[in-house]
Parts: structure tokens; sequence; C-alpha cells
């Protein structure tokens, strides 16, 4: 089993320091914090004037307005909120791959989930977790206490890869569950339907969530370097295998990864989510790194 320094190390942490992830979008949260809330209160950015009622405060009156007009105004300003954020890990048979460069895509999407707790829980963020496979295994409500990333942190450590995908009811339940607006990063291979995938992230879009997919894939998915008789087995169903010569169905699998790739990076752009291709032979924290330094521009 790994441990907490296997999926979160002091590179990964200090590599991060310089780095902030940042809502695009109005989000709900319930402290003060650096993401535009939509809801009026007492912060930094100005949003309008209104007429002075019974019962507003007098610091909020606006002299300056008085003092030209002879009639009291209330400056209002747009509330700052913390962020609320949910990774939704996928722990399925597929991500158990460890392909010819030794590395399982579940490790690296631990090491991903890890990263990205650390770093939105360090912005004073409220931080989630959500594992599944066929069905959702763990929930682990948003949370700002520091001592909440050491339960996610433990949580992606105890879980291992499982059984089938079944992604979009997963995703469908979690926009039910989320009752307000905030961030939703999905760690994935997405092997699973990408018809009903798009549509289940339509249905988080259209509640107002900011959505970003990373999408994991061992080399050997990509390049499919295979020369011998082989026998390919299923990972989310054991009694699935095929035995045969992989040069005769190279070009064939090539085209339909790549052409999966494609109808999902296009579903992931038509619903405005950031979408993220990652080879697990590259280093995660590069990766993130490269991601927030361009979101931060």
């Amino acid at each position: 089993m790994a441990s907490l320094s296997d999926i979160l190390h002091a590179e990964d942490i200090t590599s991060l320091q310089s780095l902030q992830l940042f809502a695009r979008t109005v989000v709900e949260g319930f402290t003060t914090g650096q993401h535009a809330s939509p809801h009026k209160g007492f912060s930094v950015e100005f949003r309008q004037h209104r007429p002075y009622v019974q019962g507003d405060e007098i610091r909020r009156l606006d002299w300056k307005i008085f003092g030209r007009t002879d009639r009291f105004y209330i400056r209002e300003f747009d509330e700052e909120t913390n962020l609320r954020a949910t990774i939704v890990l996928d722990a399925s048979g597929s991500m158990g791959y460890r392909g010819q460069k030794g590395v399982l895509k579940f490790d690296y999407a631990r090491k991903l989930a890890a990263s990205l707790a650390y770093l939105l829980m360090s912005q004073q963020d409220a931080v989630g977790l959500i594992t599944f496979d066929t069905k959702v295994r763990n929930i682990i409500p948003c949370r700002t206490k520091i001592t909440h990333l050491h339960l996610l942190l433990e949580t992606m450590v105890k879980t291992e890869p499982g059984s089938d995908t079944s992604l979009a009811p997963v995703i469908e339940s979690l926009a039910q569950r989320l009752k307000r607006r905030g961030l939703v990063i999905l760690i994935s291979d997405f092997f699973d339907d990408p018809t009903a995938l798009l549509q289940s992230i339509g249905i988080l879009r259209k509640k107002g969530h900011e959505v970003i997919a990373m999408q994991l894939w061992d080399r050997d998915e990509i390049d499919f370097p295979f020369g011998n008789w082989a026998r390919f087995e299923n990972l989310e169903n054991n009694d699935d295998f095929l035995l045969l010569d992989p040069a005769t169905i190279r070009q064939r699998y090539i085209e339909a990864q790549q052409s999966f790739a494609a109808q999902l990076k296009d579903g992931f752009r038509r619903h405005q989510v950031d979408y993220l291709s990652l080879p697990t032979d590259e280093s995660h924290s590069a990766a993130l790194r490269s991601y927030l330094a361009l979101r931060m521009r």
C-alpha cells in the first residue's frame, strides 16, 4: 500500500509555492477568500451605488456623492469568497494499468490529486474528495481546516483501483449533490461512453460549476508498442481477454484511440471545460506547474 510520502513529496510542495488556482467563474463559498462571489458584501471590488434605506450601515454611505447631490447613497461591493473544490478521482480497474514505463496510472492520479488538494488548502479554499468506479466509493465533504488535508491524503492512500468504470452516473449524482457553485476537478482516463460522459458534464456546467478534466494515459495506450503474440486482459472484467498478434490491429487501435481522445477534447471544449491530456511517463508536477502558470496569465 502507498504511504502519504509516496503521493505528496516535499519537492511537489516546493514547486507549487509560487502558483495559485483561481476560479474563472463566480463561485459560492462560505468564508472570506480570494474568489468572486455572486453575493454582494463589503470587500475590495466596487459594484454599484444604490439609494440609502433605513437600517443601512452609516459607514457604507458615500459622502462624496452626498456632497454633490445632497442625497444618501450606499456603496456596494462584490464579496470575495473561498472556493469549494471537489476532486473526483477515478478508482476503476483500468486505472490499475502499469505499462512498460512502470508507472501505475492510479499512482499518478493520486499524486495529482494530492498536489491539487495541498495547493487549494494552502489558499484557504475548501476541498472535498470523491472516489468512484461503478459507483461512488468515498465522499469527503469540502472543508478548509488544514487537518482536513490529512484525511483527504489518507483516503487517497487507502484507495486502490477496483471495478468497472461508470463515470456519467457518478457525475450526474454529483451535480445533484453539490448545492453551491464551485470547481470540480475530474482525474480519470475517461474510459467510458464519451456521449454519456459529455452529457453529464453538460449538467454540471448548466448548474454553474467550473470543471477541469485531467485525462491520464499510459504511454502504451498511446503508442501500442507491443510486438509479439500477447494476452490482452480487460482490467475491469477478469473474464474478458483476447489472445492476438498486436501487429494485426495496431493501426486500427491507434486510429480508435485518437478518435476517442479527439471526441472528448472537442466535447470538453464545447462545454468550456479545461482539458489536460497527461501521459503518465511525464512529470505530474511539471504538467501541473505548466497548466497553472498558463491559467494565471
